[in-house]
């Protein structure tokens, strides 16, 4: 029985990215659907992922949410394995899509992510955030493993994942969020039961720099975000955990490689830390509040915000 993919790049403004994320998905031996999903874009990314040979499906930007959008282009999609990327992912070749969805083919997992690796020239911040959460080795999680993992355990990007269909379904699909969707849905099929596998072989370069008002907005985004689903990912334990020996981690590699660097990189902790601790404070807080310390913009203008 054949198996049916189908691949949704969430963009906006994206046409530059298209060149270079679009043809290992519209060139790979499983012949996917490819559909650009698009919010409202004004530089061209609708037109030119028709000549590449993409469908598309446009958002109206008051109605983008991370969760809300992605769940309409599954629904759009309808394939049997559903493929969650963004256009500054690049994966590095033809066969990484067949990699990527192999444990969901095998009934092994209901969700799989792969191994990002940072952008030529990345810095050595950019290139540690990637190397320290996607291993060179791939595994299977599932709740058995929180003892190992800790939070780690509910971890998933969608700039490269995939997901069984099916099961996405029986746990009610994408959830609107502000930020963090993919953990969101790794949550809720854990706990249905259901195991993530990491494909350390289905590899895509993506990566960012951030200036420190952006590292504190993002920040202040994700523990706002957390916190609102806190629940969901409670039995995975407190994420300082995992943020510590981030910290502690690429200290050390700075002293080894580029102590020069440790000052800067102890104020840019300090300043992701105190993002991340207003926002699991702002949970309550008035709405311009939220709104004035968040890098979403899109999603405080979303009709969804208001809801």
């Amino acid at each position: 029985m054949s198996i049916s993919v189908g691949v949704a790049i969430i963009t906006h403004n994206a046409r530059h990215h298209l060149p270079h994320c679009l043809p290992p998905y519209l060139n790979s031996p499983l012949k996917p659907r490819v559909v650009v999903v698009n919010s409202t874009s004004n530089d061209g990314t609708i037109e030119l992922a028709q000549q590449l040979g993409a469908e598309t499906l446009v958002i109206p930007r008051l109605q983008f949410n991370h969760g809300s959008t992605r769940e309409k282009a599954r629904r759009y999609l309808k394939t049997d394995i559903i493929v969650m990327a963004t256009p500054d992912a690049y994966v590095c070749d033809d066969y990484s899509l067949e990699n990527l969805i192999k444990p969901i083919v095998d009934g092994k997992a209901a969700l799989a992510y792969g191994r990002q690796i940072a952008h030529d020239g990345a810095d050595i911040f950019e290139s540690f955030a990637r190397e320290f959460n996607y291993p060179a080795e791939s595994h299977l999680r599932s709740l058995k493993d929180l003892e190992k993992y800790g939070s780690y355990t509910y971890f998933c990007s969608n700039s490269f994942s995939a997901y069984s269909n099916e099961a996405l379904e029986s746990v009610g699909g994408f959830s609107p969020v502000l930020i963090g969707e993919d953990t969101v849905a790794a949550a809720k099929l854990l706990n249905a039961g259901y195991s993530i596998a990491y494909v350390a072989e289905a590899i895509a370069k993506h990566s960012h720099r951030y200036c420190l008002k952006q590292e504190f907005l993002r920040s202040f985004d994700t523990g706002l975000a957390r916190k609102s689903y806190e629940s969901l990912i409670s039995k995975g334990g407190k994420d300082t955990i995992r943020g510590k020996a981030y910290v502690q981690t690429l200290l050390w590699k700075l002293l080894r490689q580029k102590p020069y660097l440790i000052p800067y990189a102890i104020v840019q902790s300090g300043a992701k830390w105190l993002g991340y601790k207003m926002g699991q404070a702002s949970l309550n807080a008035p709405r311009f509040w939220k709104k004035s310390l968040s890098a979403q913009d899109f999603y405080w203008a979303s009709e969804e915000s208001r809801c």
